[in-house]
């Protein structure tokens, strides 16, 4: 616990796009168990509490906090760890957190999810009457009905209920105040972040017409609705939270898809779909969404930069059919066959004459193709 920054949990690789997932009243990051290994395949997932709950202080805000206060210090953390821009998936007071993040700061917002949210929570009185209650009696009074507001029948997780029962009543009652006060609703067609909507169908504190009312009033968002989810979806539902929020975030394949067709080319990509099977399928989304969908896609250096480099580094591991296929990247990619010569004679040096030897007499076939086509 720090005593300025929201308690919070990286997973997943730091070169991979940042996403935040923000909590619900009464929860903790735990509150994202079972979703959020799955989306650190492809992103470095940043999971954090709010105040007073889990392992945030609970004096980072105060009574009369707004919802803009918790995202001043969502952005906090960010800074924090060097992420400038970052999607963004937020549950109930934490959408909020989301809503207010693409609307004030929409710079550092990609993509926006809001789950089981609102862009107001039914007015500032019995949020008020809540945290005056809170602040008199304690949490323990709201215990019972815990299972009830979060979950669709039977269901529970008993971590989520203890969260609640260890949070801190001051803080959860600053909280409550920032419910109390949030209604964006007169600003959200100005969010331009691609945004999801997810509705849990049997969710009494945010019903799917809050969602909706935010699908119809953002341009192009997407709403979800999922039969048999309550307020707390990523725990009840996860597997259908997971999909939908792959679905959402898979503009990285699909950009990589892109780049790959515009590098290798569209016969090399055909012929690599058409061999794929589901044994192969996730490597070659692998491939798409990692090394064309991030890396490739990295402005900080060239095409004819990366091509150089991965002449090299397959040389040096002595892979000469994916040599080949890179000599025809290389020249998509500008560099003239004298450019191509000068990598491979410098791999001459560094990698071995043998292995720049193998390698010319690859590319100078490569080339000669190309002259005869």
């Amino acid at each position: 616990m720090t005593d300025t920054l929201l308690n919070h949990r990286a997973e997943g690789p730091a070169s991979a796009p940042p996403l935040l997932l923000g909590p619900s009243l009464g929860t903790s990051y735990a509150l994202w168990d079972k979703v959020a290994p799955e989306l650190s395949l492809t992103h470095r997932v940043i999971r954090w509490d709010l105040p007073g709950h889990g392992g945030s202080a609970a004096d980072l805000i105060g009574p009369g906090a707004g919802v803009g206060d918790l995202a001043d210090l969502v952005l906090a953390l960010a800074d924090s760890l060097g992420v400038e821009r970052f999607a963004y998936a937020g549950v109930s007071l934490g959408g909020a957190v989301g809503l207010h993040l693409a609307v004030h700061h929409p710079e550092r917002v990609t993509s926006l999810a809001v789950i089981c949210s609102s862009a107001h929570f039914n007015g500032a009185k019995p949020w008020q009457e809540r945290a005056e209650r809170v602040r008199r009696e304690g949490l323990e009074w709201l215990l019972a009905s815990a299972n009830s507001r979060w979950f669709a029948g039977d269901f529970t997780v008993p971590e989520l209920v203890r969260d609640h029962a260890e949070a801190d009543p001051e803080a959860y009652a600053a909280c409550c105040d920032a419910l109390a006060s949030f209604d964006l609703r007169d600003r959200l067609g100005g969010i331009s972040a691609p945004t999801l909507l997810i509705a849990g169908r049997q969710d009494p504190a945010t019903p799917p017409p809050h969602l909706r009312e935010i699908a119809d009033a953002v341009p192009r968002a997407t709403l979800v609705e999922l039969p048999g989810a309550s307020h707390l979806a990523p725990a009840q539902c996860p597997e259908a939270v997971l999909t939908a929020l792959r679905t959402h975030l898979d503009g990285g394949a699909k950009r990589g898809m892109e780049v790959r067709r515009e590098v290798l080319g569209d016969a090399h990509v055909d012929r690599a779909q058409a061999r794929q099977t589901p044994f192969t399928a996730r490597f070659q989304d692998f491939i798409s969404r990692y090394a064309w969908g991030e890396i490739w896609t990295d402005p900080t250096l060239s095409r004819r930069e990366r091509s150089m480099i991965t002449l090299t580094a397959l040389v040096a591991h002595g892979h000469y059919d994916e040599l080949a296929m890179h000599v025809r990247a290389a020249r998509r990619n500008g560099l003239t066959p004298e450019e191509i010569g000068a990598v491979l004679l410098q791999t001459a040096v560094y990698c071995g004459v043998p292995a720049a030897n193998s390698a010319f007499a690859t590319a100078q076939r490569v080339l000669a193709e190309e002259t005869e086509g």
